[in-house]
């Protein structure tokens, strides 16, 4: 056939001939492109002249190779073929390209409904589908309500120059407008200035006023459920005056899961602001809350425009497109696939409600279509912002959200930021008052992230950059600090002084090759010798096969003489860098106390950004600093110092030292609650299965000097009839094949529907690789996080949307998966999920009560995974453990009154087959039977 024989510009002189598109209800368009289509049940191709069939993947690659297909998802094809350079008519851009912002299931099922066609019924029917969906995507263009029209002509010239593979069949469908297009960066609204806002008046919020709100929020005529109005009262408490100084009202509420505490905190939480006129932050972990939090404010505030006022979501500035970037990529900083890209991206932003591009209405699939090719070059995540300096700072994604904050209602925000914001001083005048933590069972583990410090390679040789800027031989807009703050330099001779010292100093970190020179025994200026010698201390130390191709630690005790030795000079450099940053960091204030005429609103803001990075950034090698001098030195009982070479399968990629609070909740609480005047913590697992002493400690309410008072709501859900937890008892422990087979055998008695939970990700590959192929031919996809090049939530929204499919995955999926209904019907473990035994963990372990620490992290998992499970009152589901050694202590961690039985790997296939099935719910057959 034709197809075959054709070469790639041949084919591009046929796209250009005109043909006849589908519209909806028509026939299939006349394409002259093959669609292919691969899953792990087999491989299909759709040709122009209408016939579908099933080829050899080395068919398909060749196919692929010599001519241009449409497919969908184009990473995921090629692995699944086995080929990595798959490229080619890649459905999913041509979606992103026409409806930027828009969600949409990346899937067949999920582009069947976006273009209002039938849903391929099965895997070989997709080849021909996705020819179909083209027409209908295509058809788009022409229909007069295509909303996202403004742009599309200059991005398709744009597209063009880069050779995308949609441009033929876009750009003749696109008529030049007759006046130049409003495009991004003229289209985007400017931010205002707004005088700051008042301090929070002091009033109480009655009870009788809680549950009237409350009533409004869950709407007339809904079921009046006791355990989210005593919920709602109590986490009222928090929203009182406060009367101790360096003390909240502290609330800790174990809310289970169904009881709906998010409309229960919001109902208090909204009247106060409404009568304090003060901001509520609500701050969540994961990015599914977040965005289930903006769904529901739309209860308080159903107008879009009143809530876009008076509801923001906040997130670190590295989440966000930084406009800089992107123009810099557009401009040529980006080359490749990697430009189109920034050339897609650039379409979503201006369509963006927020420029949020992790977790935000970017689609999460996109960045993976393109691997590692350059979404993250477009946020911030240097730390290199020139605020005001920047041509787009009045339309900036990120000072507008900061802006916007200031003046709502209610602030949807996460852990790490708040804890940023309150250690760096970030919010000003406009500090909050009022938090409400949900998902506070993270807390700790949030506070020991942000609370540690790290000397290693990777963090030393950003910082050289933030200084010293681009050097010989690189790329990119990077700019230094001289060059950020010439007129400070040109004004103040103390502090161009400063900055010079400063990119003197910093030559003595690690640069480009660092890790290299290391390997090869070439260190290069202190740093790099100490970093030397902590790799060789580490191997030396190592106890468990540095061949096994984890990363290894040893602790931070009787160091080698060669450690000891490099520790000298490494500290010299590291004072002879901080001192000018100090220096300059007092110059910069001065500055601005002085205020000289050059100084307009620009400046002074560029200024004040350079205040706040230049302080954390010395903080950092303040931290390092006291790393140092912690070798050969006595011991601080306060932390845990350790040293680490960081590898991925082998392959090493950073080498430090570590230090990490023992209680990091201590710095927590001086930091963030203290100055609070009120805080809600809430979770469905606060105790962890043990008793509020363990709430107490690990929010931090312990430091206080007013301790925090305890509500509890038991879930209402009936689990003794909706759910069992079944433990396995006789596939054993690290035999791979045996816990591949059990997956599969209860993924099929299931027929689908099923999460699955690792502890270890070298034994979730082995597993998918073993039964993704077997689960296929029996009907049922599975997805595996860390092995599909999709992101995580992608995939969940993927699990989600097919009650025949399955998902296994680590941590991630065990605490941000909230799939209620069918599609999710049974959790399985791969075994009890012991913490892992590092130096960090030894040291806490030892600190906190021994075994029963151990018991509370486990306790913590179990009753986080089964909380997957059941999320509404006509849940039905099973949750299986596959080990034989689970102690009956850490049963606690499931909801009192569910079923718990320990059975053979047969009896609970025989349990899966009961469960409720898209083939026995078809049929008429009772979850019962």
């Amino acid at each position: 056939m034709f197809w075959q024989s054709r070469s790639q510009a041949a084919l591009s002189r046929v796209v250009a001939i005109p043909f006849p598109i589908r519209e909806r209800g028509g026939v299939t368009p006349t394409l002259p492109h093959p669609a292919l289509h691969a899953s792990h049940s087999g491989t299909w191709v759709a040709t122009p002249d209408g016939e579908t069939r099933a080829i050899s993947r080395g068919e398909a690659i060749r196919l692929a190779a010599d001519t241009p297909v449409i497919v969908m998802n184009a990473p995921l094809i090629g692995q699944r073929l086995g080929y990595g350079d798959l490229s080619g008519l890649d459905l999913l851009e041509l979606f992103a390209f026409l409806h930027p912002a828009r969600f949409m299931v990346p899937t067949p099922k999920g582009l069947a409904r976006a273009c209002g066609l039938p849903v391929p019924e099965r895997e070989d029917d997709v080849a021909a589908f996705l020819r179909e969906a083209t027409g209908a995507l295509l058809s788009h263009i022409d229909a007069p309500d295509w909303a996202e029209r403004e742009g599309a002509w200059t991005a398709t010239q744009a597209l063009g120059r880069l050779r995308w593979p949609w441009t033929p069949l876009v750009t003749r469908r696109i008529a030049k407008p007759e006046r130049a297009e409003r495009w991004l960066f003229s289209k985007l609204p400017e931010w205002e200035e707004s005088p700051g806002r008042a301090p929070p008046r002091s009033v109480t919020i009655e009870p009788e006023a809680v549950e009237q709100q409350l009533d409004k929020l869950t709407g007339q005529g809904s079921e009046r459920r006791t355990g989210q109005r005593d919920f709602s009262v109590a986490a009222a408490r928090a929203f009182a005056p406060r009367d101790m100084r360096d003390s909240p009202n502290m609330v800790l509420a174990e809310a289970g899961t169904g009881i709906g505490k998010t409309l229960g905190y919001l109902a208090p939480a909204s009247l106060w602001s409404q009568q304090a006129g003060g901001a509520i932050w609500v701050s969540t972990f994961t990015k599914a809350l977040q965005r289930q939090l903006g769904r529901e404010t739309e209860r308080l505030f159903p107008d879009d425009e009143e809530r876009r006022n008076r509801v923001v979501t906040r997130k670190g500035r590295e989440n966000y497109l930084c406009l800089l970037n992107l123009e810099d990529a557009l401009q040529g900083g980006f080359a490749g696939r990697a430009a189109v890209l920034a050339q897609l991206v650039a379409r979503w932003a201006a369509y963006s409600a927020d420029g949020d591009m992790v977790g935000g209405d970017l689609p999460g699939w996109l960045p993976t279509l393109f691997r590692r090719n350059g979404s993250t070059a477009l946020t911030d995540r240097r730390g290199e912002c020139i605020y005001a300096g920047c041509p787009h700072y009045r339309k900036c994604f990120i000072e507008r959200a900061a802006r916007a904050s200031a003046d709502a209602d209610i602030v949807i925000a996460n852990h790490a930021l708040v804890m940023v914001n309150a250690a760096r001083g970030r919010e000003g005048e406009n500090r909050p008052t009022r938090y409400v933590f949900d998902e506070g069972h993270h807390l700790f583990d949030a506070a020991d992230a942000m609370f540690a410090a790290a000397l290693t390679g990777q963090e030393a040789i950003e910082i050289r950059r933030w200084i010293m800027g681009p050097e010989r031989g690189s790329r990119g807009r990077r700019r230094g600090l001289s060059a950020r703050l010439s007129d400070v330099a040109s004004y103040d001779e103390q502090g161009g002084r400063a900055i010079a010292q400063a990119v003197d100093a910093a030559m003595a970190l690690p640069s480009d090759g660092w890790l290299q020179r290391i390997n090869e025994g070439e260190p290069f200026g202190p740093v790099e010798a100490l970093l030397a010698a902590v790799r060789g201390l580490t191997y030396a130390r190592d106890t468990k096969g540095s061949d096994a191709g984890y990363g290894l630690e040893t602790e931070l005790a009787e160091p080698s003489p060669e450690l000891v030795e490099a520790a000298g000079p490494a500290g010299e450099a590291l004072d002879a860098l901080i001192r000018p940053m100090v220096t300059l960091g007092r110059r910069l204030e001065a500055v601005l106390a002085e205020a000289p005429d050059w100084m307009d609103g620009p400046a002074r803001a560029r200024i004040e950004g350079a205040i706040a990075s230049l302080g954390w950034r010395t903080e950092t090698v303040g931290a390092w600093l006291a790393l140092i001098a912690r070798i050969g030195g006595p011991a601080d009982p306060d932390f845990v110092d350790w040293l680490a070479v960081d590898r991925v399968e082998g392959r090493e990629y950073d080498i430090g030292l570590h230090r990490h609070w023992i209680d990091p909740s201590r710095p927590f609480a001086k930091t963030v609650l203290e100055p609070a005047h009120g805080v809600l913590v809430t979770s469905a697992t606060l105790r962890a299965g043990g008793d509020w002493s363990v709430a107490d400690a690990r929010s931090g309410a312990n430091h206080l000097m007013r301790g925090a008072a305890h509500f509890e709501a038991v879930s209402p859900f009936d689990y003794a009839a909706q759910a069992e937890v079944v433990i396995v008892t006789d596939v054993k422990r690290g035999d791979l094949a045996a816990l591949a087979n059990a997956y599969a055998r209860l993924i099929v008695a299931a027929e689908g529907g099923t999460l699955g939970l690792f502890t270890a990700i070298r034994r979730l590959r082995g597993v998918h690789a073993r039964i993704a192929d077997r689960l296929a031919r029996e009907g049922l996809p599975l997805y595996a996080q860390h092995v599909d090049p999709i992101d995580t939530g992608t995939l969940v929204d993927i699990f989600r949307d097919d009650p025949r499919a399955s998902l296994i995955g680590t941590d991630a999926l065990r605490d941000g998966v909230d799939v209620p209904g069918h599609s999710l019907r049974m959790v399985v473990m791969e075994g009890v999920p012991w913490p892992k035994p590092t130096v960090l963990h030894a040291a806490r372990r030892m600190a906190e009560g021994g075994r029963e620490y151990d018991d509370r992290i486990v306790r913590a998992k179990l009753a986080q995974g089964f909380g997957r499970l059941i999320r509404r009152a006509d849940d039905r589901g099973m949750f299986v453990l596959l080990s034989a050694a689970m102690p009956s202590r850490l049963l606690s961690a499931f909801p009192e009154g569910t079923p718990v039985t320990r059975m053979t790997l047969d009896e609970a296939v025989m349990r899966a087959q009961r469960l409720p099935s898209v083939t026995r719910m078809r049929h008429g057959v009772s979850e019962q039977a």
